[in-house]
């Protein structure tokens, strides 16, 4: 169903076999890119540079553009990392991949597991327990992946679930009934360390104020007030871009 849109990646063909020992086993067979975003970021990382700010612009934007066909059919990737973003060097052309753990959502929201996504590209109310989540998942994976572009380094490089939230709330501040109603009573909710905001253009020094605006409107707390991926492609920070090409 999405393989129509040039920012997924394209199942060609259903390949069904048996194996050495008489299983049926199911082949899917994907167009082939020559690298993923993981990749890429590190070579940028190895050689000590930072990508260029417009190709993280472009980058970008066609993650947004992919992920925006995905949440317009209903379907949540929830799984979105650089490893799961396939790329062609030449054409930077950037698709995304391997929906093994997206599914198809209805509103009224289903309960959904919460063990999903890696780690570091989580969002804060999967951590903290939520089973009802929509889109916002996605779209603080989105943001999470845009530091990283900036940065080379990961946002929030967790090595557990608790972890996690306090790598998180060390920059974000430690949310309240304030920011966002309803956290409190979220399954994994304790009383955590309280830290205030920091500003978060000092974590992306290099990007700009209109790139700063956007990275905030996807890393905010409440899931309801986070940007989507339609809105996204609108902001400002992708002014000046030649849209029509990618």
């Amino acid at each position: 169903m999405l393989s129509s849109d040039p920012h997924i990646v394209r199942l060609l063909e259903l390949k069904q076999r048996l194996n050495k020992e008489g299983k049926t086993v199911l082949y899917l067979v994907f167009e082939y890119m020559d690298t993923d975003l993981k990749k890429y970021i590190r070579s940028f990382r190895s050689m000590g540079s930072t990508l260029p700010p417009q190709t993280v612009k472009i980058l970008m934007y066609q993650l947004c553009k992919g992920l925006a066909f995905c949440h317009g059919r209903g379907v949540l990737h929830r799984d979105l990392k650089p490893h799961n973003l396939l790329m062609d060097r030449k054409t930077m052309m950037l698709k995304i991949a391997d929906l093994g753990l997206s599914r198809a959502f209805t509103v009224p929201l289903k309960k959904y597991t919460h063990e999903i996504l890696t780690l570091w590209y989580r969002a804060p109310e999967i951590l903290l327990g939520a089973t009802k989540y929509s889109t916002p998942v996605d779209m603080w994976s989105v943001g999470c992946i845009f530091a990283e572009l900036i940065t080379t380094q990961a946002l929030f490089p967790g090595d557990s679930e608790l972890q996690q939230l306090l790598h998180i709330f060390r920059l974000l501040g430690t949310p309240n009934e304030e920011v966002w109603p309803g956290v409190s009573k979220l399954a994994n909710w304790h009383e955590f360390p309280q830290w205030n905001p920091q500003d978060l253009s000092r974590v992306v020094p290099s990007l700009d104020a209109e790139g700063v605006d956007l990275l905030s409107k996807m890393l905010q707390y409440e899931p309801s007030k986070r940007i989507s991926a339609k809105k996204a492609m609108e902001h400002p920070y992708f002014d000046g871009l030649n849209k029509a090409s990618l």
